[in-house]
């Protein structure tokens, strides 16, 4: 019982250091990342983001999606390929309404995120 009971307080440790890199606020439907300490580049792939994501979801699964590594609808994991397999799943869906640059903006986001979180 006393490992069992080690492993969860280590592993619930583990987990909330290892989301540490990403500023969350809000919850549910509202919530978002705070972009404060974005580079420049990424504070504006974070308003593509914003912007187009929010269409037919809200920011709250992808940033589960990021923090877990875990999809929340699938359950498949969600990482680097599966970012760049989202990214071209939405230039092929006709309502996502998003062109080439702003799909590859927000995959280099979710790839920095990725790897925010990761620290």
């Amino acid at each position: 019982m006393n490992k069992v009971f080690s492993f969860l307080v280590l592993f619930c440790l583990s987990t909330t250091a290892a989301h540490a890199g990403l500023k969350v606020i809000g919850r549910g439907d509202s919530m978002r990342l705070d972009p404060a300490k974005f580079p420049p580049a990424m504070k504006a792939n974070y308003e593509i983001m914003k912007t187009k994501c929010v269409k037919c979801h809200t920011l709250e699964r992808t940033i589960v999606a990021i923090q877990t590594g875990v999809a929340p609808i699938s359950g498949q994991i969600f990482d680097r390929n599966a970012t760049k397999a989202y990214g071209v799943k939405m230039l092929r869906k006709p309502d996502s309404n998003m062109s080439k640059p702003e799909v590859k903006a927000t995959v280099d986001l979710m790839n920095y995120l990725l790897n925010e979180a990761e620290h």
